[in-house]
């Protein structure tokens, strides 16, 4: 598989000079001139997640993407993640197709269920049905994307029977990955559907995702399929030294994660237990470009990972500062994890 390196934004809302929130038309635009940055640098992937709640700008990423395809030449435009549990898989396929169409085959979509609940009430859902509604709507979407006439039946909407769903792509295949967390069952049904993964670590070391990517070829190989490419998705910052680092990130990544702590009732995090995450077994890649390089190239030696997908807005981090960590991400840790790995 190729070796890939990326990016990817929830399009978090940082703060003006007087500690306010940005208006979230400000941070969509922010999100532009990144994903254009991250393009003019010659990186792999630029991804956008989809959300629904205040400290978020982005609640429709191919509205956005579709921006970007016209701004943008090379990088490989896709979402990080679609919720598909409160979309509509024939709806999802029509606006990536389109998306795909006006970037000349740069568009890729990564379904999952998302970190957050706030689409199933939004849209009239009952999180009773959580699983039900993700495991059909994407198997619904595994028969669209064979892109020809077809019949469906399930429990969540009645028998389909249709044509052609356009616009039909001109490769004859939309690239569409399952974004999954810890749960052995989504990859086992991911390969079952003969479609690649991205394993979102976002706390603890990767060493304990290892029998998960196991598993997951495992199944490939159980269902006859190819060999299929794993991803990695994953928090971090980069900047001139792992002091300066840590020094910018760390005050916007604790206060980031206690607010989400706040909603779960986790315990406040520790400057110890942030310190702990970006550390060498941690899930944050945070430090300087050689650090964050080696951790890198550590992490997709052990998963046998083809893609890395950096998070690099997090919480209230600035724009000034996301772009200089896309600019050191692009120009001195991405060629070193490509000589780390020999690829």
């Amino acid at each position: 598989m190729p070796l890939e390196l990326g990016l990817d934004t929830f399009g978090d809302i940082a703060s003006d000079d007087e500690g306010r929130p940005l208006h979230p038309a400000v941070v969509i635009r922010e999100v532009m001139a990144e994903g254009e940055l991250a393009d003019r640098r010659g990186l792999d992937f630029f991804g956008i997640g989809e959300h629904h709640r205040a400290d978020y700008a982005v609640s429709a990423p191919d509205i956005v993407l579709a921006a970007l395809a016209g701004r943008t030449e090379r990088i490989r435009l896709g979402t990080s993640v679609t919720v598909l549990s409160s979309d509509d898989p024939i709806r999802v396929f029509e606006r990536f197709s389109t998306l795909d169409a006006i970037s000349r085959g740069r568009a890729e979509i990564t379904v999952g269920r998302g970190s957050f609940i706030e689409s199933f009430p939004l849209f009239g859902l009952d999180l009773q049905d959580y699983e039900t509604l993700f495991s059909e709507k994407l198997d619904l979407l595994a028969t669209v994307l064979e892109e020809r006439p077809f019949t469906w039946e399930g429990s969540i909407r009645p028998p389909l029977r249709a044509e052609l769903i356009q616009p039909r792509t001109e490769s004859g295949r939309l690239t569409t990955w399952v974004g999954v967390g810890g749960t052995p069952q989504s990859v086992v049904r991911a390969a079952s559907y003969g479609l690649p993964i991205v394993i979102a670590i976002i706390g603890g070391s990767a060493r304990q995702f290892v029998p998960l990517a196991d598993l997951y070829r495992r199944a490939l190989a159980e269902a006859r399929r190819d060999e299929l490419p794993i991803a990695v998705h994953s928090p971090g910052y980069v900047a001139a030294t792992d002091e300066r680092a840590r020094e910018e990130f760390l005050g916007h990544f604790t206060a980031y994660m206690n607010v989400i702590g706040r909603e779960r009732r986790w315990a406040p995090m520790t400057r110890e237990q942030a310190l702990a995450q970006v550390g060498p077994d941690g899930a944050v890649y945070c430090g300087s470009p050689e650090t964050v390089a080696q951790k890198i190239a550590a992490t997709m030696r052990l998963l046998g990972a083809s893609r890395f997908q950096l998070k690099y807005s997090v919480g209230t981090l600035p724009h000034e500062r996301r772009m200089e960590c896309i600019r050191l991400y692009a120009e001195e840790v991405t060629p070193r994890v490509r000589e780390l790995l020999g690829g």
